[in-house]
């Protein structure tokens, strides 16, 4: 049986990750480029992306920025009224607890991790949790959490809350942003990431505490939760294997059944008990990235057909005019009017 993703396997990124990622100077398409990713993720919100590839967008991220301190900076320099809609949430709970609890169950939205929060005697241990078989986190993304977790408190309170003792995996020195950041002693090259701190600073009140808008909030984000938290079928993960793999060619039988971990004859009874067939699903893959791709008005048409995997662009138009009816010309110019 093919290894279906599970509810802890895939997260949407919102906007505001890519447009916290160009603020500090980074081109997004370069990252997506670097990861080996459909060149298109940073203008689809509703695209799911696993944690794989959250990882590699992750350790894009910190090799083109060449910056260690990338995610603190992109926590902490996005404002309030911007950051994902999991923070501003939790800016309205009662107190540093309570937006703790709501920040810890939105995170799903945006991330595959859960926050892990242990309270012992005087203290809390924030520790992250991956799903399992994904392999050791970057070191960004780990970062992007703790600075999360203390920028909520930080603005939510008012006051400059600092933790007892950070604990990173990063083998290097701590670096200057890091310190003064995070203001405390801080562990590099530990055994595992943990961030200690006073437990007596989660019972702060919040400032901008609001129980209406917490209500009225409420129904939205559990609609989104359900959603992304679904089981996703086996013809939508072809999908998605088909539109992360399309710049590098057209994807083959056998590279379908490796990444399916199965046989391409189990492969191929699986496609015909669904209903469907491998150029179908390829097709819609195609389908799909390409209306992202031609809403890009920066893109000639030619980068389209190559980033779809298309031999040349006559080939293109062909297959989008048989399914849309239009040629993408056509199309593009209808959909900037």
């Amino acid at each position: 049986m093919p290894h279906l993703h599970t509810s802890t396997e895939r997260c949407k990124l919102p906007r505001v990750f890519w447009e916290s990622i160009a603020q500090l100077g980074l081109d997004p398409s370069l990252i997506e480029q670097h990861a080996q990713l459909p060149p298109d993720l940073h203008l689809n919100e509703s695209t799911f992306v696993s944690t794989q590839q959250l990882f590699a967008l992750w350790n894009a991220i910190e090799a083109l920025s060449a910056d260690p301190a990338f995610a603190i900076k992109m926590v902490r320099d996005t404002p309030s009224a911007k950051h994902k809609m999991a923070f501003i949430t939790a800016l309205y709970a009662a107190d540093y607890r309570d937006g703790l609890a709501r920040l810890a169950r939105l995170q799903r939205l945006c991330s595959p991790d859960k926050l892990s929060m242990v309270e012992r005697q005087n203290t809390v241990s924030f520790t992250i949790q991956w799903p399992s078989g994904t392999g050791p986190a970057p070191y960004l993304s780990v970062e992007a959490c703790f600075a999360l977790v203390l920028e909520l408190g930080r603005r939510g309170t008012g006051k400059h809350i600092t933790p007892m003792s950070l604990s990173l995996r990063r083998p290097k020195s701590p670096l200057e942003t890091h310190s003064d950041y995070f203001a405390c002693p801080i562990n590099c090259g530990a055994s595992h990431d943990e961030m200690i701190v006073s437990a007596s600073d989660l019972d702060r009140p919040f400032l901008q505490h609001n129980a209406q808008v917490l209500h009225m909030m409420s129904p939205g984000l559990d609609t989104a939760l359900r959603a992304i938290e679904a089981p996703v079928g086996f013809c939508e993960q072809v999908i998605e294997i088909f539109k992360r793999t399309l710049a590098n060619g057209r994807p083959s039988l056998q590279h379908l059944a490796r990444e399916l971990l199965q046989s391409e004859r189990t492969l191929q009874r699986r496609l015909a008990s669904e209903g469907t067939t491998f150029n179908a699903l390829l097709n819609e893959a195609r389908r799909q990235v390409g209306l992202q791709l031609l809403a890009d008005t920066s893109l000639e048409l030619k980068e389209v057909a190559y980033l779809l995997g298309y031999d040349d662009v006559n080939s293109y138009y062909r297959a989008f005019r048989h399914v849309e009816k239009v040629t993408p010309s056509q199309w593009r110019r209808s959909f900037n009017t």
